[in-house]
């Protein structure tokens, strides 16, 4: 059976093109996070302990962005066809993804403000968390 009006069969991506695109903009965010971080002007304990809340956002978002990767690779494994929808959604995924570092970075301006820590939580909320 065909899914095209012409009796070819409908082609969509190949989900290679999507997981490869993914892999790229994760990769970009991940590294946008840890060149945020500030190196302690100081080689001592103390000064990298005043550096441990942010290190630990870090840390945090580490694994979040590793673990929407992970699960993005599973996903496309199981996809058979790449569509708009799909295209669509992944999109949307990213999209938030991008603003961990926005996040990040406001964490560390505002001291963990409540509405910066709000907006991290709606950030992975949105995004699919």
């Amino acid at each position: 059976m065909s899914d095209h009006p012409e009796g070819r069969p409908k082609r969509g991506m190949r989900s290679g093109r999507l997981e490869a695109f993914t892999d790229g903009v994760v990769a970009i965010i991940i590294t946008i996070m840890v060149l945020e971080l500030k190196v302690p002007q100081e080689g001592t304990l103390a000064a990298l302990s005043d550096s441990m809340p942010i290190l630990l956002a870090y840390v945090l978002s580490f694994i979040n962005v590793g673990l929407y990767w992970n699960n993005h690779h599973h996903l496309m494994q199981a996809t058979q066809r790449i569509d708009g929808r799909v295209l669509w959604a992944n999109l949307f995924l990213l999209f938030w993804l991008s603003l961990v570092p926005f996040v990040i970075r406001w964490f560390d301006a505002s001291s963990f403000s409540a509405m910066a820590t709000a907006s991290y939580q709606a950030v992975d909320e949105v995004g699919g968390g």
